[in-house]
C-alpha cells in the first residue's frame, strides 16, 4: 500500500475516533440524570458525573501527548486508550450503583486523554500551511457526532431485554452501545491507522535522497582524484568523516560538524537531528523547558483562549435548556431540534473555516470569530437576560443570540488550536496539545458550575462571560504581532543552514 493511501486510510480512522467522542457525550447526556435518579442519587451527583470525564481526561491528556512525545507510537497509545472507553462504557452499562456510574466516566475519560497525542501526530506529518484545514475537519467529525448522536437515542430508547443477570433499557442501552462501537474501533485502528512519519523527516529523506543522486553522478569524475588523495590523508580520518550517503559518524562531541574537500570546494556536513531530543532523558531540563515554552506571551494568550471559549461555550449550554423552559415551554422534542440544528450551523462554520484557512492567516479568523462572539454577548446581555416584547419577539431575540454564539464558535475554535500547534516546539506537540486540552477540560468544569448556581441571576452570568471575552480580545488585541509561525520560520532557518552546511544549493534539490 502506497503511503498517500495510508495516509488517507489514517485521517478516515482519525475522523472517526472524534466522531464517536460526539455521538458517546450526544448519547448519554439525555438520559444520564434520569438513570442516577433510578439509583437514588443526589442531585449534585449529576455534576459529580458530568466532571468527571473532563477531569480523568484533564489529568491523561499530558501523559498521552508525554508518551507519545517520547515514542511516536501513536497507534499503539490509540488502542491502549480506547481500552478504557470499552471499559468505561461496560460499567456504565452495568449501573449497580451510583458510584459505579461515578467511576465508569472516570475510567472513559481516561481514554479521552488520546486526543492530546493525535493532535500531536497531525502537528508533526502536516504541513504548517495545511494545518488549519485538517484540524477544521477534525474538529467537524466531533460535531457531526454531536449531531447524530440523538438519533441513535429513538431506538435505543425501545430497548426492553436482558443480557444474562444485566437489564438494557433506555437508561443502560447507550453503555452497552457505545461499548460496541468502541471496540470495533479498535479493530478499524488495528487495520487502517499507520504512525505517519513526521513532514521534516519526510522532507529531510528526499533531501538526501537527491544528495545522494548528485554524488553518483560525480563520483566518476572524482574516482581519479580521491584515489590520488587517499595516498595522502589519514586512514582514520577517511572512516571517520565518510558514513552512508555522505552522511557523518561522529566519534567526539568536537567532531558534529565534518569537511571534506572535493574538487577543491570545502564542504561542511551535519550530522542528522536526533529523533529524540536531549530533555526527554533530562526531566529537570525538560520541565524547565517545558515551563519557559508556557510561559511565552502568545502561548499563554492561545491557552485563554481555550479556556475561556470552551467556559463560555459549556456555560452556554448549560443556561440554555432552563432558559427555554422559562420562557417558551420547550420540551424534549422541541430541544432535540434545536440542538440538531445548532449542530447543522457548527458544522457548516467548520466547513466554512476550513475554506477561510487556505486563504487568510489564523491570527485573521482568530479575530473574526472574537468579533461574532463579543457582538452575541452583548446581545444576549440586552435581549435574552431579559427577554423583550411578546412570544414571537422573544422567541426571534433568543435564537439570534444562540445562533451569533454558535457561528462565532468554529472561527475560535480551529484558529486556537492551530496556532497553539505551530508556536510551540514540534519536538514536545503531544505533550503541549495534552497540556492545552487539560485547560480546555478545567473550562469544561467550570463553566456548567459557574451557569448551573447563576441561572436565576442571568446578568451576573452572562456579564462574567461577557468581561472574560473582552479580556480575551484586549490579549489577542496587544499580542497579535506575537501570533505568528516561529516554528515554521525555524524549520525553514534550520533546513537553508543544513542545505549550505551539506554543500546543497537550490538546483541541488
Amino acid at each position: 500500500m502506497d503511503n498517500r493511501r495510508r495516509k488517507k486510510l489514517t485521517y478516515v480512522t482519525t475522523g472517526l475516533i472524534f466522531l464517536l467522542s460526539g455521538v458517546e457525550y450526544a448519547v448519554i447526556l439525555p438520559t444520564i440524570w434520569r438513570y442516577l435518579q433510578t439509583l437514588d442519587a443526589e442531585p449534585y451527583f449529576l455534576g459529580l458525573t458530568l466532571s468527571a470525564f473532563s477531569l480523568s481526561g484533564l489529568l491523561s491528556g499530558p501523559l498521552f501527548g508525554h508518551w507519545s512525545d517520547r515514542t511516536r507510537a501513536i497507534k499503539k497509545i490509540i488502542l491502549f486508550g480506547n481500552v478504557f472507553e470499552i471499559v468505561g462504557n461496560l460499567m456504565y452499562f452495568m449501573g449497580y450503583s451510583k458510584w459505579l456510574l461515578l467511576s465508569s466516566r472516570l475510567v472513559a475519560g481516561i481514554g479521552a486523554g488520546i486526543g492530546s497525542s493525535i493532535f500531536g501526530a497531525l502537528t508533526r506529518c502536516t504541513a504548517p500551511e495545511d494545518r488549519a484545514t485538517v484540524f477544521a475537519a477534525v474538529m467537524a467529525c466531533r460535531q457531526a457526532g454531536l449531531l447524530i448522536g440523538p438519533a441513535f437515542n429513538i431506538f435505543l430508547r425501545l430497548c426492553d431485554f436482558h443480557v444474562g443477570p444485566f437489564l438494557v433499557n433506555k437508561y443502560t442501552s447507550p453503555g452497552l452501545f457505545m461499548c460496541l462501537l468502541w471496540a470495533l474501533l479498535q479493530l478499524v485502528v488495528v487495520f487502517m491507522f499507520w504512525d505517519l512519519p513526521p513532514i521534516e523527516n519526510v522532507k529531510a529523506k528526499n533531501r538526501l535522497n537527491n544528495n545522494r543522486d548528485k554524488e553518483k553522478t560525480e563520483e566518476g569524475l572524482e574516482e581519479d582524484e580521491e584515489e590520488g588523495d587517499e595516498e595522502e590523508k589519514p586512514l582514520m580520518a577517511s572512516q571517520e568523516m565518510m558514513g552512508s550517503y555522505g552522511s557523518v559518524v561522529p566519534s567526539s562531541p568536537l567532531s558534529n560538524h565534518k569537511s571534506t574537500v572535493s574538487n577543491g570546494v570545502l564542504k561542511h556536513t551535519a550530522p542528522p537531528p536526533s529523533p529524540v531530543t536531549p530533555e526527554a532523558h533530562q526531566p529537570r531540563a525538560f520541565a524547565s523547558s517545558m515551563t519557559a515554552e508556557f510561559l511565552r506571551e502568545e502561548v499563554v494568550v492561545l491557552l485563554a483562549a481555550q479556556f475561556i471559549t470552551l467556559f463560555n461555550q459549556t456555560a452556554l449550554e448549560t443556561m440554555v435548556t432552563p432558559l427555554t423552559q422559562k420562557y417558551f415551554n420547550f420540551g424534549e422534542l422541541e430541544n432535540s431540534v434545536m440542538y440538531c440544528l445548532a449542530g447543522v450551523v457548527v458544522i457548516s462554520g467548520f466547513m466554512f473555516v476550513r475554506w477561510l484557512s487556505r486563504h487568510v492567516a489564523e491570527r485573521v479568523v482568530l479575530v473574526i470569530g472574537l468579533t461574532i462572539g463579543n457582538i452575541s454577548c452583548i446581545w444576549c446581555l440586552i435581549f435574552v437576560a431579559n427577554p423583550l416584547g411578546g412570544y414571537p419577539w422573544q422567541l426571534t431575540e433568543f435564537i439570534i443570540g444562540i445562533f451569533l454564539q454558535v457561528v462565532g464558535l468554529p472561527f475560535v475554535a480551529v484558529a486556537q488550536v492551530s496556532l497553539f500547534s505551530k508556536v510551540t516546539s514540534e519536538r514536545t506537540q503531544g505533550f503541549s496539545q495534552g497540556v492545552r486540552r487539560s485547560v480546555g477540560g478545567l473550562a469544561t468544569i467550570l463553566g456548567p458550575l459557574w451557569a448551573g448556581g447563576l441561572t436565576q441571576n442571568m446578568y451576573i452570568m452572562m456579564g462574567v462571560m461577557m468581561a472574560l471575552l473582552i479580556i480575551l480580545t484586549l490579549m489577542v488585541a496587544f499580542s497579535y504581532n506575537r501570533l505568528l509561525e516561529p516554528a515554521v520560520e525555524e524549520e525553514t532557518d534550520n533546513s537553508e543552514n543544513c542545505d549550505q552546511s551539506c554543500g546543497l544549493t537550490t538546483e541541488d534539490e
